[in-house]
């Protein structure tokens, strides 16, 4: 077994929430566990004990208690969780600076536990300006726009859509619409006009919330023109909603003329004699958002999401896995087009304080966002594993330049963390923090391997499954295997599991993406290995896995050893069609300025030889200008390869950076 590089200390591991929550089964249940696997393997074993318990310790807020934990249980899917209970989702986040019936501020169940002048949101822009709002604040702010909602005709099962930057009046829009039992979906402003229609023009928002604009890399971006098309194109919305971004300190400069059915934000609130802010009672399986497949294969799938399996999924994971306490000030970087946005939000529940930001996470400085983990406190940062990368890239050393005193977790995802940065951020950035790299996705909202503050921190590795999910790697044999690459499936239902797709009456489309490759289990799509550690390493997407010679190798295998190379800044590996077999072909970027020549070639090359196999080395090596990317920052390996092979990709929309395709297309070198 390896030597980790970070152990937690007994007194580190005595405080946190997975030790309570640990010592609160044993005692209910009568029962003992002697490490994390046995309390994990608990959890799936009986899951409706451990469901209730997740429910209870985290005091819940409902206006009616269930009736059965978990029923159909032998349905996956079909199962259906808490049955009778009625609750709000908007309500649990806002408990800290809630009400009661006379107006006055209301205590969390304990009138010693004060938390509504606690700070609730601080949300921060690319230019500089900073704003925050207390917990009761917050609440004051949702109940005047909860209000002109209402006024509006939205009400239970109406869907209210926005096409926003990660700003304050966002998180307040979500927990408005969702206090009323209206369903929340949401993109980010750099969506262009047909990724917005081919998401929100299957959904039918009554109300769209947008900016006026945005910040990004020292520039501002105007979003009017394409709301005024938006507009036309959507007959559904009834009031578009604009938020003044660019324009907060003078809305009233802000021209919304032209723009049909376009209202102020100010405008939508109800300030004077507000109506007290009542949460709709719904069921637990309620819809909440509805979120979207990344597209790249054809119009987004519109994934919906219950209201009571997002929250007590999401409290799980900050709870316990993240051991997220009130105290915690808890950042990711993230738009309102990723999940990671809707992950991030749940904070509220927990009494932490959230921090948002908006814009280019390398401006005005590369340091920018190290700078405010000082500046806010950050105590858990979380950010993508390319993020990281960067920074190694660019030899910045935040240990030497930062104080970080508050720091105490880092989060990452989007793409497997590499060895590298593992190493990168215990040797240059903190060596007493636990690096948590979590992996799940928007299919779940939320993760089937995280972070755990009581294990160690293994080079490469996930530290574990999460609590509740019944995740094995299964061989081509369809038998789970340890030690050994497989399919990522999990075996038994979870609250998180989606209810539906939208528009998809008979399920056909839901059971063709998750359940068609096994009966009765969820095959997520990720090619992983459960290590000796019982840590988890994600190989990559099983869509991508390399062929050649019929050996399977995840991308990300490769992706670690490019990474070592200093010219690369970045690169993409698919396998293609070749002589009756599949060879493995590399694109690369370099930096600015170089050219891939013979010496850089052997260089990546011999990389990849000495710290794989000679499986692993591709046959081709080209430099291109730029690799496409989903908007949300992921790489589309399957999108070059359709390219590469002269076949169509169905939705160039749902990329960033769509003309990049292009180059892969006219590669001369790829005949040869």
């Amino acid at each position: 077994m390896s030597t980790p590089l970070w152990q937690p200390d007994s007194e580190h591991i005595n405080q946190t929430n997975m030790i309570r929550f640990i010592r609160f089964i044993e005692s209910e249940y009568r029962i003992a566990f002697e490490n994390y696997q046995q309390f994990h393997q608990w959890s799936v074993d009986q899951s409706e004990q451990f469901w209730q318990s997740i429910w209870l310790f985290s005091e819940l807020i409902a206006s009616e208690p269930w009736q059965t934990v978990l029923s159909d249980e032998e349905k996956f899917p079909g199962a259906s969780w808490f049955k009778g209970a009625r609750l709000n989702f908007a309500e649990n986040l806002l408990r800290f600076g809630r009400k009661n019936c006379d107006g006055d501020r209301k205590a969390n169940g304990n009138d010693t536990d004060h938390r509504g002048d606690s700070i609730a949101l601080v949300s921060r822009l690319e230019n500089g300006e900073r704003y925050e709002l207390s917990y009761a604040e917050l609440f004051d702010e949702v109940e005047m726009l909860a209000a002109g909602l209402k006024a509006a005709g939205v009400g239970v099962g109406d869907r209210v859509a926005a096409f926003m930057p990660n700003v304050a009046e966002t998180v307040i829009a979500m927990l408005a619409t969702t206090s009323l039992g209206a369903i929340w979906s949401s993109c980010s402003p750099d969506f262009g006009i047909n990724g917005v229609m081919d998401r929100f023009g299957q959904i039918e928002p009554k109300v769209l919330f947008a900016c006026d604009g945005y910040h990004y890399n020292g520039k501002i971006i105007n979003s009017l023109p394409q709301l005024k098309e938006i507009s036309q194109r959507i007959n559904s919305i009834g009031k578009l909603v604009i938020v003044p971004v660019v324009h907060r300190a003078d809305p009233q400069k802000l021209d919304l003329g032209g723009i049909s059915n376009a209202v102020h934000y100010a405008d939508m609130q109800v300030a004077d004699s507000t109506p007290p802010l009542s949460f709709a009672q719904l069921p637990f399986d309620h819809p909440l958002y509805i979120m979207y497949s990344s597209g790249t294969t054809g119009v987004p799938k519109c994934i919906v999401h219950s209201a009571g399996g997002t929250l007590l999924q999401h409290l799980k994971e900050h709870t316990l896995h993240v051991d997220l306490k009130p105290e915690d000030t808890l950042f990711y970087f993230t738009t309102c087009g990723w999940m990671m946005w809707n992950w991030l939000v749940n904070g509220l529940a927990c009494g932490a304080t959230l921090v948002l930001y908006d814009g280019s996470p390398f401006a005005p400085t590369s340091e920018a966002l190290i700078d405010m983990i000082d500046e806010e406190n950050i105590s858990i940062f979380g950010t993508s594993a390319k993020y990281i990368a960067a920074l190694e890239k660019e030899g910045i050393k935040p240990r030497e330049s930062h104080e970080l005193s508050g720091l105490k977790t880092i989060l990452s995802t989007g793409s497997p963390l590499s060895h590298e940065s593992f190493r990168y951020v215990y040797r240059d950035i903190k060596s007493d923090v636990c690096l948590s790299s979590i992996s799940g996705g928007t299919d779940i909202l939320s993760c089937f391997v995280l972070g755990n503050p009581c294990l160690p921190v293994y080079e490469g590795e996930i530290q574990c499954i999460g609590l509740g999910m019944a995740v094995e790697i299964w061989n081509d044999s369809g038998l789970p295997v340890v030690a050994e690459k497989g399919e990522l499936v999990c075996i038994k239902p979870f609250p998180s599991c989606p209810i539906s797709f939208w528009n998809d009456p008979d399920n056909k489309k839901f059971h063709q993406a998750y359940f068609d490759t096994y009966p009765d289990i969820w095959a997520h799509g990720d090619y992983g290995e459960i290590t000796e550690n019982n840590g988890i390493i994600i190989h990559g997407r099983s869509d991508a896995v390399l062929n050649p010679g019929g050996v399977r190798i995840g991308t990300a295998e490769i992706y670690r050893q490019v990474e070592k190379v200093d010219a690369v800044i970045d690169s993409i590996c698919i396998g293609q069609k070749w002589d009756d077999d599949v060879r493995v072909v590399l694109f690369v970027v370099l930096r600015q300025g170089l050219t891939l020549d013979e010496e850089l070639t052997k260089t990546i090359r011999s990389t990849i030889r000495a710290n794989a196999t000679p499986r692993h080395v591709p046959e081709k090596i080209i430099q291109v200008a730029d690799i496409p990317r989903t908007i949300s920052g992921k790489i589309v390996e399957l999108a070059v390869r359709n390219v590469v092979h002269g076949e169509p990709v169905k939705n160039t929309d749902a990329l960033a950076n769509p003309l990049a395709l292009q180059h892969f297309a006219d590669l001369a070198q790829l005949q040869s």
